[in-house]
């Protein structure tokens, strides 16, 4: 008797994007990608929505800048209409409010026009799995405007690991401040546009490289060091 494994349903894609050429390159090579199913295709925002409509797709690769209806707000209209479709931003554009504004519309992945084809794969699988995806080119942008003053005006000075205690981490130091909040691990998660699981691993980091027990002592030892400020 020989075992099998289970054969997985393609994702289904939908690809929205005004420019002729980028809809066909990109059309061509989704169309190449093992486990990835091409749906259909849009050239703005509101024929996104009907294509969504009819077609039901897992996924939608929709591009920010576009006609009629562009994709932060076509994204927003998905999001209400389908809450089970979920959105990876394509732009050439890699700007903060770009950025911040489709992911804040709903978006679950975020990606630049220059990805490559593995990148591409892995973020529509890893958003189709429930996951979020950032194009690490863009990482960083999303990380200095949330932990920015209401994510309006990102320092540009980047933080160095070692101008934090017990060596951690700007990520770890990120978590512990959202904990000093009173925010959940569900919550870091979608604060940061990570996994649960993910928040859980830089917690114990940094209850390991800091001897802390619980959260009490975080909430404690981030007032300590500053790395929190206790409230008025």
């Amino acid at each position: 008797m020989t075992d099998t494994a289970p054969q997985r349903d393609p994702v289904r894609v939908l690809l929205a994007d005004d420019q002729r050429l980028v809809r066909e390159s990109l059309g061509t090579l989704l169309g190449l990608l093992p486990g990835i199913d091409l749906v259909a295709s849009a050239s703005d925002g509101e024929e996104a929505l009907a294509m969504a409509d009819q077609h039901r797709p897992d996924v939608v690769l929709m591009d920010l800048r576009m006609p009629r209806l562009d994709g932060i707000e076509a994204t927003r209209c998905l999001r209400a209409r389908h809450p089970d479709v979920r959105v990876i931003a394509l732009t050439t554009y890699a700007d903060d409010e770009s950025v911040l504004g489709a992911l804040r519309a709903g978006a679950r992945g975020y990606l630049t026009k220059d990805a490559s084809s593995e990148d591409i794969r892995t973020a529509i699988l890893t958003v189709a799995a429930g996951e979020a995806a950032l194009d690490p080119s863009v990482q960083h942008h999303v990380v200095a405007a949330l932990t920015s003053d209401g994510g309006r005006a990102p320092d540009p000075r980047p933080l160095a690991a070692p101008e934090f205690p017990d060596d951690l981490t700007p990520r770890e130091v990120e978590v512990l401040r959202l904990i000093a909040e009173g925010l959940t691990n569900a919550e870091i998660a979608e604060r940061l546009f990570v996994s649960p699981t993910t928040v859980k691993s830089h917690i114990n980091h940094l209850f390991a490289k800091a001897g802390l027990r619980d959260r009490t002592q975080a909430v404690n030892y981030a007032y300590r060091t500053g790395i929190a400020t206790p409230p008025q």
